[in-house]
C-alpha cells in the first residue's frame, strides 16, 4: 500500500505543474526535517483524532537523553537532536540519529567542547533548566546539518553522522557569538543553508548545501537567539533575520535586501519572527514586547501595533491560524505562564490559560500540541472562542524547553532528561 509521501511523490512527477500551482510544501511533505517543521511555522496539515488519554497516551518508547534544549528533526524513519555530555568538568555537544519506532541510537557524532552558561537543576519554579545545545539539526537530501553552540556550522552523513564539511564561523568568518552563545538553527531551502553569526559584511550568510560553499553574505549586524525564517510575504519568498538591530529581509537567492525595520533589543531576543500575507509579527522578553508591521510591494514598512513588555513570546514561537496566534506568553513565568490565544490584527488576547511556564507548541490540523516546561503535553482545540483542552498527561520528567515534533501521527518531545515518542493516531 502506498503511503502519504509515496503518493506525493508520485503525484509530482506525474503532474509537476499542477502540483506546483495547487501544492504547498507544507501539504505535500509531512516530514518535520528542521527546526520548527519543514517550513519553519510550527504547523502541520495533518490531521488528528480526538484524543482518548482515559488510560494515558500511547508512549512508543522513552529514552534518557543527556543535556540540551535541542529539538528533533524527523525524517522518513529517523529522528535527530543534539546533546550534551560531559568529561570530567568538559562538556561536548553531540548530535545524535535515534530511530523512529524504537528511539534506539543508530549514531553518534561529537562536535565540539563548550562551556555553555546556564542553569543546573531541574527546578519546576525556576530558570535553572540544566545546561547543553540550544540548537535543532536540519535534514536534507540525505545530509544533517547542525550549527553548534560554539559556531561551527557542520555537514553530516545521515546514514553514519561523518563529516562531509565543516566551517568553523568564529574563525572563518571573523564570527560574533553572543551570551549563552547560539542557540539558532540552520535553516534549509532550496539548495542553500543559512545561518547568522558572521562578523562585518558577513553576519548574514548563505552556504550551498552540497558543498559548504559561501553562496553570498550580507551585513554588519549582530544574531540573536532566534532562528531566521524563510516565508513569502507579497509575493516574493525571503528569508528574514532578527538581529539585535531588528528584522531584515533578504532574497534568499542573492542576498539582496527587500526591507529592515528597527525593532528593540535587550539581552535576548530568542522567538523567530512569523508572517502572514504582507504582515510580520515578533516578540522578544526582557521588557521588549510585541509588535506588527506591515510591508508593502516597494519594502515600506508601518507599524500597526506595538505592545511594549506586553506579550512577550521569551523564547516560544507561537504558532498562526486563521488570524489568531496560539503560544506561550511571559517573561520568566516558570510553570506558571500561560498559553494564550492573541487576536494577530489587534494584539488583543481572546483567552489565557495559566500552568504552561515557558514551554513550546506546534499545531497539527486544527489541535495545539503543547508541552509546558515541567512536562505535561496537552492537546488543546486551536479555537478563538475558548480554551478547550481535549487531553493532557505528564509524559517527561525535567525541564522541557524544546519546541515538540511531528512526523507520520506521533508527537516526539524532550528535556534536559529524557526523550518520548507519542502516538495520536
Amino acid at each position: 500500500m502506498l503511503n502519504q509521501k509515496t503518493i506525493s511523490r508520485v503525484i509530482a512527477l506525474a503532474f509537476p505543474f499542477v502540483v506546483l500551482l495547487f501544492s504547498s510544501p507544507e501539504l505535500l511533505s509531512q516530514d518535520w526535517s528542521q527546526y520548527r517543521g519543514s517550513n519553519g511555522t510550527g504547523r502541520s496539515s495533518d490531521s488528528l483524532p480526538s484524543p482518548d488519554w482515559q488510560s494515558g497516551p500511547n508512549v512508543i518508547w522513552k529514552k534518557d537523553t543527556a543535556l540540551g534544549f535541542s529539538s528533533f528533526a524527523a525524517y522518513d524513519d529517523t529522528v535527530y537532536t543534539l546533546v550534551g555530555e560531559k568529561a570530567g568538568k568538559q562538556l561536548r555537544e553531540f548530535c545524535v540519529a535515534l530511530d523512529a519506532t524504537t528511539g534506539e541510537k543508530r549514531w553518534s557524532r561529537a562536535l565540539n567542547n563548550v562551556k555553555l552558561h546556564g542553569g543546573g537543576g531541574a527546578g519546576a519554579k525556576d530558570n535553572k533548566g540544566g545546561d547543553g545545545p540550544r540548537s535543532t539539526p536540519a535534514y536534507s537530501d540525505e545530509h544533517v546539518y547542525v550549527y553548534d553552540a560554539s559556531m561551527n556550522l557542520h555537514c553530516l552523513s545521515a546514514a553514519d553522522g561523518s563529516v562531509v564539511w565543516k566551517h568553523d564561523i568564529l574563525e572563518e568568518f571573523n564570527g560574533r557569538n553572543i551570551r549563552w552563545q547560539n542557540g539558532t538553527s540552520p535553516v534549509i531551502s532550496g539548495d542553500l543553508v543559512f545561518i547568522a553569526g558572521g562578523g562585518k559584511n558577513k553576519s548574514m550568510m548563505a552556504f550551498k548545501k552540497k558543498d559548504g560553499s559561501l553562496y553570498w553574505s550580507k551585513g554588519d549586524e549582530t544574531m540573536t537567539h532566534a532562528t531566521p525564517i524563510v516565508a513569502e510575504l507579497n509575493g516574493t519568498r525571503q528569508i528574514i533575520f532578527f538581529m539585535q538591530s531588528g528584522l531584515i529581509s533578504l532574497a534568499p537567492e542573492t542576498g539582496k535586501e527587500n526591507w529592515r525595520v528597527a525593532y528593540d533589543w535587550r539581552t535576548s531576543s530568542a522567538a523567530s519572527p512569523i508572517v502572514d500575507g504582507d504582515k510580520v509579527y515578533c516578540s522578544a522578553g526582557y521588557g521588549v514586547g510585541a509588535g506588527l508591521f506591515q510591508v508593502s510591494k516597494s519594502g515600506e514598512v508601518t507599524s500597526k501595533w506595538r505592545k511594549k513588555n506586553r506579550l512577550m513570546n521569551h523564547w516560544s514561537t507561537p504558532v498562526l491560524r486563521d488570524g489568531y496566534l496560539y503560544g506561550m506568553f511571559g517573561f520568566k513565568k516558570y510553570a506558571s505562564g500561560p498559553l494564550q490565544c492573541i487576536e494577530l490584527a489587534t494584539g488583543e488576547i481572546q483567552w489565557s490559560e495559566r500552568g504552561f511556564g515557558q514551554g513550546n507548541l506546534i499545531l497539527v490540523g486544527d489541535k495545539l500540541i503543547a508541552l509546558s516546561d515541567s512536562g505535561e503535553l496537552a492537546i488543546v482545540k486551536a479555537s478563538p472562542d475558548s480554551y478547550v483542552e481535549l487531553a493532557r498527561a505528564k509524559v517527561l520528567s525535567g525541564k522541557c524547553w524544546s519546541t515538540p515534533a511531528y512526523h507520520d501521527g506521533k508527537v516526539f518531545v524532550r528535556s534536559t532528561e529524557e526523550a518520548a515518542c507519542i502516538s495520536l493516531k
